[in-house]
This record gives C-alpha cells, sequence and structure tokens, in this order.
C-alpha cells in the first residue's frame, strides 16, 4: 500500500510539472574577488554542472575590460549552480591557501544575483605530495589499449577479480563500469574513488564474487561517448556507437578471456552523471543482454530524448534498475531522473528500487556509498514464483 500511495503522489507530482509554465530566466553575475599573485582575469575558469565540470571551457572563461575585475555573466532558470574556478584545468584547480583542495562552491539562484568569488590558491603553485596507491591486488589493466572498432580510437581497461577467482574454476558475475580511472585508485583521479575494489572485498562474503570490467572515459570525448542523442551544446553523441562496443567487442572479449557467467541474469552495467545516462541506455538498447543496471545521478538533462527510448523500449526491459540521486545535486536531478523512473515503472518488467539522499551532492564520495546498497539489489535472489495459491 505505501508503495502505491508513493507512486499515485509521484505521477501527481509530474503531471503538475508538466501543466507549469516555461521556467523564468535569470541572470547571475559571477565577480573575481581576491586572487593569488599573477592571476589574470582572462585565465580563470568556471567548471561546474552547468558544463559537465569541463576545466576548460572557453564558453565559461571570466572577462575583464581592464577597468575593473574580471567578471563571467549566466543566463538560465532557477536551480543550484555547482562550480569550482579553474586556470585551464584540473592540475590548475582552485585551493585553500595552504594548497589543500576546497569543496564545491554552491549557488541556489531564485532572481537575478551578483556575487564576488575570491581564490586563496592554486594547484600548480604548491608542490604535490604524491598521491598514494590505493587499489587493492585485485584491480589489474585488462588491456592497455583495447580498439574500440565502433569509435575508431583505443581505451584502457581494468579488471577487479574476485579474492578467489585464482583457486579454482568457478564462473562469476560481470558488472560492467563506467568512468574506471575514479573507481579503484586514488592517485589516478582528481575527484576521489568509489572504492571499487575495497567495496567489493567487504561484500563478498555476503553477495558473492563478481567481476567488475571497467572502462576508462575519453577525457574530452566523455560527454560524446555517453551521450545516445547529438546535443546542441556538446556535438554529436555516440552513446548506441559506445553501447555497441560494450556489447559486440568487449563482453566477447571478457567472456573469452575469463571465466565469466555469460547469460542476462548475471550481466550488469552501472555508472554514475554521464555514465549513468549511458548504462540506462544500454539497458534498453540491449535488454537481451543486460539483466541490471545501477542508473547513478543520471544526467538526464542533457539528453530529454531519453524519454523517447524508454517509451519505445521499456515494455523489453526485464531485470533490476536501480536509481539514485542527491536532493543538493541540484534543483532538477531529483525530478528528472523521477520522471524516467516513473514511466519506466508504468511500462517495465523489471524491479525497480530508487534512493534519494536529501543533503547528497554529485561526488564520487557519494556513490561511493550507495554502490554496496546497489550491489546487494541487483544480486539479491528473488523467490520463485510458483503461481496463484486459492
Amino acid at each position: 500500500m505505501a508503495h502505491r500511495a508513493f507512486m499515485r503522489k509521484l505521477f501527481l507530482l509530474l503531471a503538475l510539472a508538466g501543466t507549469l509554465p516555461a521556467a523564468a530566466q535569470y541572470t547571475v553575475v559571477l565577480q573575481l574577488g581576491k586572487l593569488p599573485g599573477n592571476t589574470t582575469a582572462d585565465s580563470v575558469y568556471l567548471a561546474g554542472n552547468i558544463n559537465d565540470w569541463k576545466p576548460g571551457d572557453s564558453a565559461r572563461r571570466f572577462t575583464s575590460d581592464g577597468a575593473g575585475p574580471g567578471k563571467l555573466v549566466l543566463h538560465g532558470p532557477a536551480g543550484m549552480l555547482t562550480f569550482k574556478l579553474t586556470r585551464g584545468s584540473w592540475d590548475k584547480v582552485e585551493t585553500t591557501a595552504s594548497g589543500g583542495d576546497v569543496l564545491n562552491r554552491i549557488l541556489k539562484v531564485h532572481g537575478d544575483t551578483t556575487i564576488v568569488v575570491d581564490v586563496a590558491g592554486w594547484k600548480d603553485r604548491y608542490v604535490a605530495k604524491p598521491k598514494v596507491r590505493t587499489a587493492l591486488p585485485t584491480v589489474r589493466v585488462l588491456r592497455d589499449s583495447f580498439w574500440m572498432p565502433q569509435l575508431a580510437r583505443s581505451r584502457r581497461v581494468w579488471v577487479c577479480l574476485p579474492k578467489d577467482y585464482e583457486a579454482g574454476n568457478k564462473r562469476y558475475p560481470v558488472l560492467y563500469l563506467q568512468d574506471a580511472q575514479n573507481l579503484f585508485d586514488d592517485s589516478i583521479t582528481a575527484y576521489g574513488e568509489w572504492g571499487i575494489d575495497e567495496a567489493m572485498d567487504t561484500l563478498e562474503k555476503e553477495v558473492g564474487g563478481i567481476i567488475i570490467v571497467a572502462v576508462e572515459h575519453g577525457g574530452n570525448k566523455r560527454i560524446n561517448e555517453y551521450s545516445p542523442y547529438d546535443m546542441e551544446r556538446f556535438g554529436k553523441g555516440e552513446g548506441a556507437a559506445y553501447t555497441d562496443f560494450l556489447v559486440h567487442t568487449l563482453k566477447p572479449f571478457v567472456d573469452s578471456a575469463l571465466r565469466t557467467r555469460r547469460d542476462r541474469a548475471n550481466t550488469w552495467i552501472a555508472g554514475s552523471s554521464m555514465g549513468g545516462l549511458i548504462s540506462l541506455y544500454a539497458h534498453l538498447r540491449y535488454p537481451q543482454v543486460f539483466g541490471g543496471s545501477g542508473v547513478f545521478s543520471p544526467a538526464f538533462w542533457v539528453a530529454p530524448d531519453i524519454r523517447k527510448d524508454v517509451l519505445r523500449q521499456g515494455s523489453y526491459v526485464t531485470g533490476k534498475v536501480f536509481f539514485y540521486a542527491g536532493e543538493a545535486e541540484s534543483d532538477s536531478m531529483v525530478i528528472d531522473m523521477m520522471k524516467i523512473y516513473g514511466l519506466l515503472h508504468q511500462l517495465s518488467h523489471a524491479k525497480m528500487q530508487t534512493v534519494i539522499r536529501a543533503e547528497a551532492r554529485h561526488t564520487e564520495a557519494a556513490w561511493r556509498r550507495e554502490f554496496p546498497g546497489f550491489i546487494r539489489f541487483v544480486t539479491k535472489r528473488e523467490p520463485k514464483k510458483n503461481g496463484p495459491k486459492f
């Protein structure tokens, strides 16, 4: 009954949302205040949730007329702006006065506003402490340069094996993950890691061993590869070709090289942000291949056409779908996700779970906390149905 009440409330909310007038547009002026020495205004960029965290986005560069401080003028609807300042790359991101990491800046936009932003330091101006490799011995490079014929480029692919993999001839389920740079090893990520290997080390006794296959993202190709649709702001979507690579090139290789359980019920896919978008799309496009998907903080804002694919393919989706979002990510994150959840819930035959955290931000730390819940959900064996009892 509680679930039915929730769904009635959700559908009413979405119905009302569809009747609202177009969102008002506001102007936000970010004005540079105190800066470290020898910093020119036109060397400063904004990287945030409005540009998929591109550190050197020329459209988000501060400018100065020479008479006043540098500024950046933004136009958009009410919502939550999350950002950091850089000098064109993550190696030159803003820091504390002692060179330490700073949290994302958050600005709630509900009208025209001007704010002054101070920068205490830049990362490249401090002697970096060498990062310690944190990956467990179960993590290794499957192939350093894996050719992707569908995209005519190569990519490093990682694998995390169960602890007992070398001890016998057992076969294991496989989880395909996106953004491999951020999953296992803190020494190679700029954002922190999910701790997938540590999580599986802890969970293995509870849920059994799982082979994790993780594909590195393509840097400046990331948005395009993870979007199934062409985008006015970011260009051509290559998501269809990327999912073809996963299914027709990578999976056959993994199944031949490792002891996998190849059936749909034991093949899953997951990712966050753009990786969450492409993971759901892969489940929709290949429901005969993937029996589960983890959709973490999906970037549905960049891909409104995902709704069309849910309408077209949703009835074929089986298995399990896990949705997660944080209310502090943006004003639209949860409602965008719940619209797709509600539609898929109506159409599909999948078992679905949704987790929403009130204070959670768009970070690896948040996804790290939720990953074990996804694993427990996707691996849980459902009782067999013996038919109705009279």
